[in-house]
């Protein structure tokens, strides 16, 4: 596999690990089973499009936001996704909000642990 590939691979699995936990936690967030696949895909293209925008916009009007773009990005995602893809449900405005730090939450644990475990060769700095 390339690692384009098992990078694409290692981004689904934290997104789908931090949509899980969002899922098992909040108690009006739910996605179904039979579109979860669905949902992780339509939430990861939607963050995988939104992120140079949203990066591009915050350098030049709101510097300050350089630190927090992986959580804005992550909140756009699951608005958008909440729109498009029938299988999720978010629960309300409070719910998107911890929604959002759980999901960076828990993709940002995985993007961590999976180089680690599963994925080594992203691990290793390009070539």
């Amino acid at each position: 596999m390339t690692r384009r590939i098992k990078s694409a691979l290692a981004l689904l699995a934290g997104n789908a690990i931090g949509l899980l936990l969002a899922s098992l936690i909040l108690s009006g967030f739910a996605i179904k089973p039979i579109s979860f696949i669905v949902v992780v895909i339509v939430f990861t293209v939607v963050q995988v499009v939104a992120e140079p925008v949203i990066l591009k916009l915050g350098e030049k009007k709101a510097p300050a936001l350089k630190g927090g773009i992986a959580l804005i990005v992550t909140f756009v995602g699951l608005f958008v996704t909440d729109l498009i893809a029938a299988g999720l449900t978010v629960g309300g405005v409070s719910n998107l909000l911890a929604a959002t730090l759980l999901v960076w939450l828990g993709a940002l644990i995985a993007s961590v642990v999976l180089p680690i475990y599963v994925f080594k060769e992203l691990r290793e700095a390009k070539k």
